[in-house]
């Protein structure tokens, strides 16, 4: 298996694969960068032995979005025959997905952010390379078996009695993204991203802002504890050194004027150089971006 790295959580799926007995390689990449499909392409060429590809669509890590369709591109033109897999815990509901068009043979997503739901759902796609490979398979455990998964028991599919008050919960989270209409949802979280080196790069659902000084616990520790506001902290190789902001699910503009707001605050309380008036900016172009 090939993991291609874009930031933390790739990493830990690739450790979870090599309990499951996998062998496990990563592609390695720059943190602030997406996955490079002609990496992955020449990766291909050069190992045909490859027989899967482990990639994340949104790394939460990093704030950084990886194009999907190109690295299945990437795969094709390198005439490899591995499996695509893709993480999209942090991109389902939040931005576009399309797994036959883009060549995934199996995605997984969770429900506890762009879905709006408490966590403790999971949702597992696997399309027809992916079945196929499965009647293959020699690291089955019990619990990710998709044959007993999806056999006639109604109680297999959820390996136990069914959590009927998450899925209730979906049902009323699904009913609002219908409600809103999917590509307005899209275009909600595509305005409310900043950061990342690469503007094109830039997630849609988190974004990840690094402190040159390493005063990131700081920073959160101010915004939460005078305001009442939760940043998340830096993961990995940005442990302490950064801070980060969820746009995804139902957030709105005002929510992030709030935030950015706070976040100015306690810069200026920790005496953290910055530049001044981000909120504003923020005021603006929005009023720009969003139709009248």
């Amino acid at each position: 298996m090939l993991v291609l790295e874009s930031g933390r959580f790739a990493i830990a799926w690739g450790e979870a694969a090599k309990m499951l007995g996998a062998q496990v390689e990563v592609l390695s990449g720059d943190t602030r960068r997406a996955v490079q499909p002609e990496a992955v392409e020449a990766k291909l060429k050069a190992d045909r032995s490859i027989k899967a590809i482990l990639v994340t669509q949104v790394e939460t890590a990093s704030g950084v979005q990886n194009d999907i369709e190109a690295i299945g591109k990437a795969r094709d033109a390198a005439g490899s025959d591995a499996l695509l897999l893709v993480d999209a815990v942090a991109s389902l509901g939040c931005m576009p997905f399309e797994m036959d068009k883009w060549g995934v043979d199996v995605a997984m997503a969770g429900s506890q952010k762009g879905l709006m739901t408490p966590p403790g759902l999971s949702f597992t796609v696997a399309g027809p390379r992916a079945r196929e490979a499965h009647k293959r398979a020699n690291m089955r455990t019990p619990y990710w078996d998709w044959t007993f998964r999806d056999g006639e028991a109604q109680y297999h599919k959820y390996c136990g009695t069914p959590p009927e008050h998450l899925l209730f919960g979906l049902r009323a989270a699904l009913d609002m993204i219908f409600a809103e209409g999917l590509e307005n949802v899209f275009a909600r979280h595509r305005l409310l991203s900043f950061n990342c080196s690469e503007p094109e790069e830039r997630s849609d659902t988190v974004t990840t802002v690094s402190m040159r000084n390493g005063a990131g616990s700081e920073a959160i520790a101010d915004c939460r504890d005078k305001c009442g506001v939760v940043l998340g902290r830096g993961l990995g190789a940005h442990e302490g050194k950064a801070f980060r902001i969820a746009h995804m699910g139902h957030v709105n503009a005002p929510m992030i004027f709030g935030t950015l707001s706070v976040v100015e605050m306690a810069l200026a309380a920790l005496s953290v150089p910055h530049g001044r008036g981000g909120a504003q900016a923020a005021v603006e172009f929005l009023a720009k971006a969003v139709p009248a």
